[in-house]
């Protein structure tokens, strides 16, 4: 039998998303195309692999592309808060230009790479904690062949993955984020190895000749 898997999959597109607002624990919607994605990839995913169980962030983006799975292979979701995409305080909800001009030097910091004092705030290393933790929790819980799905938030996804592939998230940039609806798919290492896991698929989604994923099928 093959080691088990997890698959980390992001939500689909919101209003926030398209235009480009910091989004944070903001609960919102998906969006028209938002919910295109999510089933789509749910279409993609449920013929890729065979979960065990579907675990989610209990923002109500993040529920509603789980569902589409969900209801594809005949699995409840599970709800865990700790999944929830970064706090990022007094910026959520607001474009960059907005950020800009109200915290124009910690924001200057932030793009550098920094970590610039804003109230509200998460870390990047409370984060990683947060979610990594969460991960090795259900993680823990899988046998051999098993799969597991979580469905999380970009910068939630990949601050954790640096938690389970024992990285700095302070310092650590060599992940891209995740578009939309695109998943990375994780595997046990062999017995004692370490990290107890290993990154395989990084940002996979549907592939769609044609079509501009962030637009949706009216790009077609």
């Amino acid at each position: 039998m093959t080691a088990p898997a997890a698959v980390l999959w992001r939500h689909g597109r919101t209003a926030y998303n398209s235009e480009l607002r910091l989004q944070g624990q903001v609960d919102i919607p998906l969006d028209a195309v938002g919910r295109w994605q999510a089933q789509t990839a749910a279409t993609a995913l449920s013929t890729a692999c065979r979960p065990t169980r579907i675990i989610s962030s209990d923002l109500q983006r993040a529920r509603a592309t789980a569902q589409y799975l969900a209801e594809l292979v005949d699995l409840p979701v599970d709800l865990d808060a700790r999944l929830r995409e970064r706090g990022f305080g007094q910026w959520e909800g607001l474009a960059r230009e907005e950020i800009i001009d109200r915290w124009p030097e910690e924001h200057a910091a932030w793009v550098r790479g920094e970590e610039p004092a804003r109230a509200g705030a998460e870390t990047r290393d409370a984060v990683a904690s947060r979610v990594g933790a969460a991960l090795a929790e259900h993680l823990g819980t899988l046998e051999r062949g098993q799969t597991l799905v979580v469905v999380s938030h970009g910068a939630a996804i990949t601050l954790a993955l640096t938690h389970l592939l024992e990285l700095e998230p302070e310092t650590w940039r060599g992940l891209a984020g995740l578009d939309n609806a695109h998943w990375s798919e994780l595997h046990a290492s062999a017995s004692h190895a370490r990290p107890r896991w290993r990154l395989v698929r990084h940002n996979i989604g549907p592939m769609l000749p044609g079509v501009d994923w962030n637009s949706g099928p009216s790009s077609a």
